[in-house]
């Protein structure tokens, strides 16, 4: 299980402000994680260009995790606080930490992978990250390697999740937060699965124009997916129940 490291005693960390809006939440009014994953985009992406550093929009998303003890509601105030909590040769991870009014918490963590932007290809971490970063990290180093397993075969049912015009970004592909609506989708079809839970999505390959896609699904408890466009694993995904007093 990935690592959630917590706050670090020194070193930069970044904090800012939102509130749950009528667009962030399910019908029950509970903040739906593909929400979640764009404030854990935005108050990164503000980071990056409060610290000023170069290439602040050459970085991908390759995995994300996000652990929810307790659902932030509609209206909520939240608090997030985010700082880098480890380093390899060309990617960081980003832990984000997220803490309503009302009671709502979650924290995530996310390797993003620095690359060029000229060919698309991971480059190095740009001079200067360490030295504004490099010390919240406290030198940990983590890796990008993907680890969920491969579909079975034959495939397990699932669902087909057409592609809309609002889910593509400046880089022309699906957006890592909008991959989210896919476990959201599940997750209305697996109305056990509540918080708190732990899920993560990873990213195999990016989800393009004209795609088709389907979702395959298993598991009796905790829960896997497997999107595949074009004949191809894009993206998988896991869902599992955790406790709290663990």
């Amino acid at each position: 299980m990935r690592e959630l490291v917590g706050r670090p005693p020194v070193g930069r960390v970044f904090e800012a402000e939102r509130r749950v809006r009528l667009a962030d939440v399910s019908p029950g009014g509970r903040l739906r994680l593909d929400a979640a994953a764009r404030f854990l985009q935005d108050v990164s992406a503000d980071d990056t260009a409060d610290a000023a550093l170069p290439d602040a929009e050459t970085w991908v998303v390759r995995k994300t995790v996000i652990a929810v003890e307790a659902f932030p509601r509609y209206l909520e105030p939240l608090r997030l606080a985010t700082w880098c909590s480890g380093t390899g040769t060309h990617w960081a991870e980003r832990r984000i930490s997220i803490v309503g009014a009302a009671g709502g918490s979650l924290d995530a963590a996310t390797t993003w992978v620095h690359v060029d932007a000229a060919t698309g290809r991971p480059a190095r971490i740009p001079p200067g990250f360490e030295t504004v970063y490099g010390e919240a990290s406290g030198g940990r180093r983590v890796k990008a390697r993907l680890d969920h397993l491969d579909p079975p075969e034959p495939l397990p049912g699932g669902f087909a999740w057409p592609l809309r015009f609002s889910d593509f970004d400046l880089l022309g592909h699906v957006n890592n937060a909008a991959c989210w609506q896919i476990v959201e989708e599940a997750l209305a079809r697996r109305r056990d699965l509540r918080a708190p839970l732990r899920a993560e999505v990873q990213h195999r390959t990016a989800i393009e124009r004209g795609d088709q896609v389907a979702v395959a699904m298993a598991g009796a408890d905790d829960l896997q997916l497997w999107a595949v466009a074009g004949g191809t694993v894009a993206l998988t995904a896991t869902v599992a129940g955790y406790s709290t007093s663990a």
